[in-house]
């Protein structure tokens, strides 16, 4: 069995569920509330009277922010639906049968985490139909709008990746959800707590996801952003691949 077979079984799986379904809406709502909120605070700073705005414009005002805003709901919703890759198929015994099919602990960790991803990736879509929607009345940076929405989805990846590893390591999905929610907050407030301690940021400031978002929601796609959410998918799909691999040997 292939990595794309068993993210393909995976895929349906959400499809028929009605937890991913029910997620998928409250987090649309939210975000649909979101950037309403934001366009009715941006249409209100414009100026009465007719001329240059001076200003931020609609993507600095309002789609930057709802991304980010996308990111921190992100945060919630990722452990929610990876918690289930490794550690539901471990309870529900379908990890051996996986096992047995003859596929591998890297096809099956790839095919779990593609299966995921994919999904968080058509969220992502959807959510950013909303500014594109407005975007022959805002006249809108389009290369600011797609650095934003290339990290975005980068960091999405890296998030699902933490995920798939701590369900890989954790006996209970509740424990994975927990688990992979506690770390993705860390990496998100790591920046505040080098900018209260008046720090220059240097590794651990590195190691924080805003520090990596925030140029590409001003247009700038960094090389060193992109190596910073490769290394995080890499490493933890790594590791996942090597409990799975272990606990294959032992059973």
């Amino acid at each position: 069995m292939s990595a794309l077979a068993v993210a393909r079984i995976d895929l349906k799986r959400l499809a028929v569920r009605p937890f991913a379904w029910t997620l998928a809406g409250i987090a649309l709502a939210m975000m649909a509330w979101q950037f309403l909120l934001g366009l009715s605070a941006f249409m209100h700073a414009q100026p009465v009277v007719p001329g240059p705005a001076a200003g931020p414009g609609f993507i600095d005002a309002v789609v930057a922010p709802y991304l980010l805003n996308y990111i921190q709901l992100c945060l919630v919703i990722v452990p929610l639906i990876t918690m289930q890759a490794l550690a539901g198929e471990r309870g529900a015994q379908r990890l051996a049968l996986l096992t047995a099919s003859g596929a591998t602990a890297a096809q099956i960790v790839l095919g779990k985490f593609t299966a995921r991803l994919v999904f968080l990736w058509l969220l992502l879509v959807i959510v950013a139909t909303m500014p594109l929607v407005l975007g022959g009345a805002t006249h809108p940076d389009w290369g600011q709008f797609g650095a934003a929405l290339v990290a975005s989805a980068l960091c999405v990846a890296a998030l699902a990746a933490i995920g798939v590893a701590c369900s890989a390591f954790t006996p209970e999905p509740a424990l994975a959800a927990t688990a992979a929610l506690l770390i993705g907050e860390g990496l998100s407030l790591i920046d505040a707590g080098v900018r209260i301690s008046g720090g220059e940021g240097g590794w651990l400031g590195y190691l924080a996801l805003h520090t990596h978002l925030a140029p590409a929601m001003r247009g700038l796609v960094r090389s060193e952003d992109i190596v910073y959410f490769l290394i995080i998918i890499v490493l933890a799909l790594a590791l996942a691949i090597r409990r799975i691999a272990a606990e294959r040997e032992r059973g």
